[in-house]
This record gives C-alpha cells, sequence and structure tokens, in this order.
C-alpha cells in the first residue's frame, strides 16, 4: 500500500532506512517541515499521522504504510488557511517562521489529545473525559516544539485563541 500525504498517493522509498521527514523535504518535495535537529528534540519537524503528532526526523518512511500523513501544506482548505494558520498570523506567532510549521501540526495534534482526555503533566482530573486547555496545559503540552526566537507569547495566544478554554 502506498502512503497517503496530504490526501494524494505517494510511493514509498525503496531504501527502508530513509525518514519520514526525508521522503517529505527531499523526494516530495514539500519543504515547509523543516529539519531542525533531526534527533527528535525540537520539534521542528512535526507532522500528523491519521490525526496524531509525530516527528517524523525519527519515524522510517516504511513504518507508515497506508496511513494518511499531513504536513503544514495540507492543513489549508479550499476557503483558506487552517483556523489556527490565521490565529498565528493574527497573533505574531512567528518570527523568523523556522518552528511554525511543526508549532502548528502540534498543536493541531495536541488540540485533538485534549479532547479524548490524554493527560498531560499538569492535568488535575487525570480521569477526565476531556482536557481543557488552560494557559499552564498550553504551555506543558507544547514544551516539545522549540522556538528559538522566543515567540512563545504570540504562539501560545494563537493556539489559546483557536482551542483554549475560550475558544469559539
Amino acid at each position: 500500500m502506498p502512503i497517503k500525504i496530504n490526501g494524494a498517493q505517494a510511493e514509498l522509498p525503496a531504501d527502508p532506512r530513509v525518514s519520514l521527514l526525508d521522503l517529505l523535504r527531499e523526494t516530495l518535495q514539500l519543504h515547509g517541515t523543516k529539519k531542525g535537529c533531526n534527533q527528535g528534540a525540537c520539534g521542528a519537524c512535526t507532522v500528523l499521522v491519521d490525526g496524531e503528532r509525530i516527528v517524523s526526523c525519527l519515524a522510517l518512511a516504511v513504518q507508515y504504510d497506508g496511513r494518511e500523513v499531513t504536513t503544514i501544506e495540507g492543513l489549508a482548505g479550499e476557503g483558506g488557511l487552517h483556523p489556527l494558520q490565521q490565529a498565528f498570523i493574527e497573533h505574531d506567532g512567528f518570527q523568523c517562521g523556522y518552528c511554525t510549521p511543526g508549532q502548528i501540526c502540534s498543536a493541531i495534534g495536541m488540540a485533538a489529545e485534549a479532547r479524548r482526555g490524554v493527560p498531560s503533566v499538569v492535568t488535575p482530573d487525570l480521569a477526565a473525559k476531556a482536557v481543557a486547555l488552560t494557559h499552564d496545559e498550553l504551555r506543558e503540552r507544547m514544551s516539545g516544539n522549540l522556538c528559538r526566537c522566543g515567540a512563545y507569547n504570540g504562539i501560545v495566544a494563537a493556539i489559546a485563541e483557536t482551542y483554549g478554554e475560550g475558544a469559539k
């Protein structure tokens, strides 16, 4: 089975050692996903696989045979930007923009985790069916995505507006 990336079928690489990140960037020319540390520590390469966030630098492309991968390029719809992409613009959630694709993909996956009740270290009720995305929850859940420019206040504001307790 081929891999599905942003709704389109793509062939898996013949070499089983190719990372998902390298498949995206070097083979498919999807340069939105960034190669930061290439060790899984910075989150710049975060993508969604079947709606869950992963760091693509640590994933072998062949592991995702038959799965649905969504990159930053696949988030916008026909009606325009994804709401979180728009919120990043409105809240100046980026400076250089290098971490932005990974931050956005991670936040979308993080919001889905919270809706499913997946707790974090700071979640007060571990048995809750859903987790409220408070300021502390957002910061904890996004701690795996680094921003070297320090645009964290804008990043958190954009995510809070889109998914937080007072989201529309």
